[in-house]
């Protein structure tokens, strides 16, 4: 079931909480200069057109990266700025933002000569535009279910491991299989930091992936969850990341830049942090 194409929530407020953790995270990872190995499970095809008919369609990088984007110069918290930087550099000389790079873009750009960046994507067409970027972009793609690549892949030869587990969740499975995965993963490279990216739903489903963690082994493992003030009747209310060993500072430092973000003259939403598993 391969219906899920990112296109159409690209730039969303989904992705502004789920790329401003990872940055962050890489950021504070790279403070020492071992090198790290980045996973992506679900890369998306890397760059997307905001101007396009699917992004327009759903609008969702209006209430988002766009809305971030006006409020640049106001933003308080100095961990904004790499991420608006990366921005700049994709958008040069452009009022409103045209292009948003996905995860593995990300990643490639913080990413340091050391630094080793792997994506997975198993969806035929965005296997191939996320391939056709990636030649230039440093980055190794494997065109495979990203949860099952990602166990084969671990432990890796760097010292120091990040990876990205954001599937669609289209599949209800997902959920169970996110946290199994992440069990298993942990087990095998226990000093790795994990983000896991899921969207809060009205029908509740998110909770078996968090009690699931909740009373699973894998220990330290941070919360953040953003709500929107005003959600949707039906569908996806919120957006939730769950990092497993955040760097020392990661909680203040991250809480921080959704709490600026918060009300009418944010992004719209409220935000929250909590250790779901301390260590």
């Amino acid at each position: 079931m391969l219906s899920y194409l990112h296109a159409f929530h690209a730039g969303n407020f989904a992705d502004v909480q789920k790329h401003a953790a990872l940055t962050l995270a890489l950021a504070m990872m790279q403070a020492k200069k071992t090198p790290i190995a980045c996973f992506d499970t679900h890369a998306g095809s890397a760059v997307y057109d905001l101007t396009g008919e699917r992004a327009r369609k759903t609008a969702g990088a209006e209430t988002g990266v766009q809305r971030l984007w006006r409020l640049r110069n106001s933003l308080s918290s100095p961990d904004w700025q790499p991420m608006l930087e990366v921005l700049a550099s994709e958008n040069p000389g452009n009022s409103e933002l045209e292009t948003y790079p996905g995860s593995p873009a990300w990643l490639a750009g913080f990413a340091r000569d050391a630094d080793t960046v792997t994506a997975f994507e198993l969806h035929p067409t965005e296997g191939r535009q996320l391939a056709g970027w990636a030649r230039d972009a440093g980055v190794r793609v494997v065109q495979q279910d990203g949860l099952k690549g990602l166990l084969q892949k671990l432990p890796p030869p760097q010292p120091r491991l990040l990876t990205l587990i954001d599937p669609s969740y289209e599949i209800k499975s997902d959920h169970t299989a996110v946290a199994e995965t992440l069990t298993k993963a942990w087990k095998k490279c226990r000093h790795g930091v994990y983000l896991v990216w899921y969207p809060i739903l009205t029908s509740g489903l998110q909770e078996q992936l968090v009690s699931a963690l909740k009373g699973g082994g894998v220990r330290k493992v941070l919360r953040s969850e953003v709500l929107l003030d005003t959600p949707p009747e039906r569908g996806m209310v919120g957006s939730g990341m769950l990092v497993v060993n955040p760097p020392w500072g990661f909680e203040q430092r991250f809480a921080a830049m959704m709490d600026e973000l918060q009300g009418e003259n944010g992004l719209g939403w409220s935000s929250s942090i909590t250790w779901l598993v301390p260590e």
